[in-house]
């Protein structure tokens, strides 16, 4: 038997698959610009409002101009996103589209705002590929309104689900709430949601950290204007937390994978909870093994903003040495996982772990969290 017997068969089909995946993805990531572009723009948003109109007529309604707007229209069309009707040359958003697309959603199923992730991202390519060769790190100001996409998302996604459904997650939380306990929220970011909470539960106190300066300054005048008086922000390095049984719930949002030691902040943040304390967590809902990810709806995505994003802006990646910089056993990725997860707060010292999800939200996991 030859040794040219022995190889594998090439399988022609697979090179088919493939070729039809790959044309799939091309033109997806051309709609996702594009719907990134109808969000920022609020084409969607008048869309919904409109009947079915010519392109002169949304440029009109959306004070913009209409060569653009054409050009967006018949992608949306060839998209499938938008209906045409070649008769009168009218274009309409359908109204089951409307939900997933439009501001007036502003729900957790209004999606259109994720798509802003995938320009945003691509604006470091060029850094990022050095990354590759050279091992440092990108500054976070290199992924220009990458934070604004996120307070955007997590304000809805978070925000709206607060009163609902999130808080009901933990047994109690909302009496106590509303009795008066002291709260407070890492990575707080331009504090969506210790404002939203201040406003709903007058009685408590909140207090929210975080190191962006710019998000701080954002998240003060938000409950300026609002005219809260329980809710407080400060610009602070939340692993050098230092409080002792000083709060009855602490929370964090989507805001672990970004620390540079998140396994020392776990534990400042089992000694700032009172003895009966809860800490809920909200992070990305995936396994810690790629091979547990395989069927997530959303893995390729959160996998690529791991990699973009959450790895070359971290602490660890931006201020080491170029060339030798390697994640060390302490850096965590956006698809964390359960697993790792888990593993991370036991070692902090907490003894009761229970990892929730929402029916409407497929991107993150909850966990409640004691002593």
């Amino acid at each position: 038997m030859t040794t040219q017997s022995l190889a594998p068969l090439f399988d022609d089909s697979r090179v088919d698959a493939l070729s039809q995946q790959l044309t799939t993805i091309f033109n997806s990531s051309a709609l996702s610009l594009m719907v990134s572009i109808g969000h920022r723009t609020r084409l969607f948003d008048v869309l919904s409002l409109l009947p079915p109109s010519r392109s002169d007529q949304v440029a009109h309604a959306a004070g913009l101009q209409e060569r653009y707007v054409r050009e967006w229209l018949n992608v949306m069309v060839v998209g499938k996103i938008l209906d045409y009707s070649a008769s009168d040359k009218t274009y309409s958003l359908p109204p089951e589209h409307a939900v997933l697309l439009t501001r007036a959603a502003a729900s957790p199923t209004n999606m259109a705002a994720i798509a802003q992730y995938i320009p945003v991202i691509a604006s470091a390519e060029d850094q990022i590929v050095q990354c590759f060769a050279e091992g440092n790190g990108v500054p976070p100001s290199e992924l220009h309104r990458f934070y604004k996409v996120v307070a955007e998302d997590n304000a809805q996604r978070a925000v709206a689900a607060l009163e609902d459904h999130i808080l009901p997650l933990v047994p109690n939380l909302l009496e106590d709430l509303r009795l008066g306990i002291d709260v407070l929220d890492i990575g707080c970011g331009r504090g969506y949601v210790l404002n939203k909470l201040a406003m709903l539960f007058p009685n408590s106190q909140f207090i929210g950290y975080d190191l962006n300066e710019d998000a701080i300054a954002t998240a003060i005048h938000r409950a300026q204007s609002q005219q809260l008086h329980n809710v407080h922000f400060q610009v602070r390095d939340t692993a050098r937390l230092e409080e002792i049984e000083t709060y009855n719930l602490i929370t964090s949002f989507d805001a672990m994978q970004d620390q540079a030691t998140p396994a020392q902040l776990l534990r400042n943040i089992y000694n700032a909870l009172r003895p009966d304390g809860v800490y809920l967590m909200q992070e990305i809902h995936a396994a810690s093994d790629v091979s547990g990810n395989l069927n997530h709806p959303l893995a390729p995505l959160l996998y690529t903003v791991s990699c973009m994003h959450s790895m070359t802006t971290s602490p660890a990646a931006t201020t080491s040495p170029v060339a030798t910089t390697s994640p060390t056993a302490d850096d965590l990725e956006l698809v964390t996982g359960r697993e790792k997860a888990s593993e991370l707060l036991r070692e902090a010292g907490f003894t009761h772990i229970e990892i929730k999800q929402l029916p409407h939200d497929v991107v993150n996991d909850y966990y409640i969290v004691c002593k």
